[in-house]
């Protein structure tokens, strides 16, 4: 590529180039010494004392977040008199938990009826707010305003409200003691993701939707081939919030499930806590072994999505 002979003003701290010098060259002198300021300026930034007290607070407060589930994990590997001993450092440090709590209780299954149920939750809600999403979002029709403020007023209801209807429609339809009444109510999709998913939607454009149409691609082919892979973050994070409100959800379980081969990861720990705990034996070591084991599936999906859960939440809330 050959220079154009002009004169480019400089920077400051710049130099500015003379008559004659092509205008890459000029234009790499001067973003080289941009640069430079950038990140002299950057380095000093970082050594304010606001931007220490900042990372001090983080620190501190992870320390906080952190804390609970270290000494849990410490917990795990201590025998039963140490337990409580609050070292982070097992005196007495032990496997033989981890091989007695597969004994005691049927933790792989429950582990597998979690799983379960959480795919198909996530799944399902995930699809389903998004369809309701993208019909809020891109069709026009009267009281479109109207109906989706009493799909958000959903959200205001307490579940205890709708605890009992919902127990009597499962019980009339036979599954009272079955996986199916704790997912399959996610077919009618969440007012919360609506929200979220529609947010996205609305920062979309529809140019782009209309230019589909008009190549001929229909309604659905539009809203999946082309709407669905745009909105990648924002349906990462409905799944991974799913993922874990499923995973942790004990009242439903509560409610629902009777026998032990249906159990699924909280109803399980609940049931360890009456037999081994306040009402049993008192083998707390059992308990925060089987805690810790089925908390690291969970840790581990936020570790894999957090990248996508922060573009996710961060371009919702700021598009639309």
């Amino acid at each position: 590529m050959t220079g154009i002979d002009v004169d480019l003003p400089g920077a400051t701290g710049a130099p500015v180039p003379r008559r004659g010098t092509s205008v890459p060259t000029a234009a790499i002198a001067t973003g080289a010494a941009h640069v430079e300021a950038l990140r002299r300026n950057g380095h000093h930034r970082r050594m304010t004392p606001g931007r220490v007290f900042a990372w001090i607070a983080l620190a501190l407060l992870g320390v906080v977040f952190v804390y609970p589930f270290v000494w849990l994990v410490s917990a795990s590997f201590k025998p039963r008199s140490e337990v409580f001993d609050n070292r982070l450092i097992p005196e007495t440090f032990t496997l033989d938990n981890y091989v007695q709590v597969w004994q005691e209780a049927p933790l792989a299954l429950w582990l597998m009826n979690t799983l379960i149920v959480t795919v198909l939750a996530a799944v399902t809600v995930t699809l389903s707010s998004a369809m309701v999403a993208w019909g809020f979002a891109y069709f026009r029709f009267r009281g479109r305003g109207v109906l989706f403020g009493l799909v958000l007023a959903t959200m205001m209801l307490p579940g205890a409200v709708t605890m009992i209807p919902v127990f009597l429609i499962w019980n009339g339809l036979g599954q009272v003691g079955t996986l199916t009444p704790l997912w399959a109510g996610n077919l009618f999709g969440s007012a919360f993701y609506i929200f979220l998913l529609r947010q996205f939607f609305l920062g979309l454009p529809r140019d782009l939707f209309d230019a589909a149409r008009v190549d001929g691609a229909t309604q659905w082919g539009v809203f999946w081939r082309i709407a669905l892979p745009l909105c990648k973050p924002a349906l990462a994070v409905t799944l991974v919030f799913e993922v874990q409100a499923v995973w942790t959800d004990l009242m439903r379980a509560l409610i629902y499930l009777r026998d032990s081969d249906t159990f699924t990861v909280p109803r399980g720990l609940k049931s360890l806590v009456d037999a081994f705990g306040f009402g049993g034996e008192w083998h707390w070591e059992i308990i925060v072994t089987a805690s810790v084991i089925t908390t690291i599936p969970m840790i581990i999906v936020f570790f894999l999505a957090q990248r996508q859960i922060i573009d996710g939440v961060a371009s919702s809330g700021l598009k639309g």
